[in-house]
């Protein structure tokens, strides 16, 4: 007499080989229909310097983004020390024309500065630039974190982050 046990078993063993010995091997990863990447001009800065904090949005995929918007916070770490002063004083876009100043530097509603669409391949790239208050305290760092939100012309769409800052040392002088 033939075992229930040993029938069920052939029978999950001939679905699993059917489904996962068949299963095409993997190939080379498709890149992230856009991606949000940030750089800074220089690790360290003293009480009363500014960093250019670069924020650049690629579009991977085969339609324009139409829309996008971002949004930027200190992380954790950089709250914890209330002595860290800093503020974002200005903005700029990068054109093929020279750069342009963006329509706001808030803590919501960044993407707006990237400009109108970034077409399939592109990317653009907004400059904040963060400034250290002269009496900040030092020896710590600042630090920020994103998310993001981008609509294709495909009627698609994307949400991304959090995405982090490289962080920037306030050195004592």
């Amino acid at each position: 007499m033939r075992s229930p046990l040993m029938r069920r078993l052939g029978v999950g063993a001939v679905l699993a080989l059917a489904l996962f010995g068949t299963a095409p091997t993997a190939s080379a990863v498709d890149p992230a229909p856009a991606e949000l990447t940030f750089a800074t001009d220089t690790a360290t800065t003293t009480p009363g310097g500014t960093v250019n904090l670069s924020m650049t949005i690629t579009n991977h995929k085969t339609y324009d983004i139409w829309f996008v918007y971002q949004t930027i916070d200190p992380t954790y770490l950089t709250t914890q020390r209330p002595d860290l002063k800093y503020s974002f004083t200005g903005c700029s876009l990068a054109t093929a024309t020279g750069s342009t100043p963006c329509s706001g530097t808030g803590p919501a509603n960044l993407g707006g500065n990237y400009g109108t669409t970034v077409p399939p391949g592109q990317s653009r790239t907004v400059t904040l630039a963060l400034t250290v208050a002269a009496d900040s305290g030092c020896n710590g760092n600042i630090g920020f974190y994103s998310y993001f939100y981008a609509e294709f012309s495909d009627s698609t769409n994307l949400s991304g982050g959090p995405v982090y800052t490289p962080e920037t040392r306030v050195l004592c002088a």
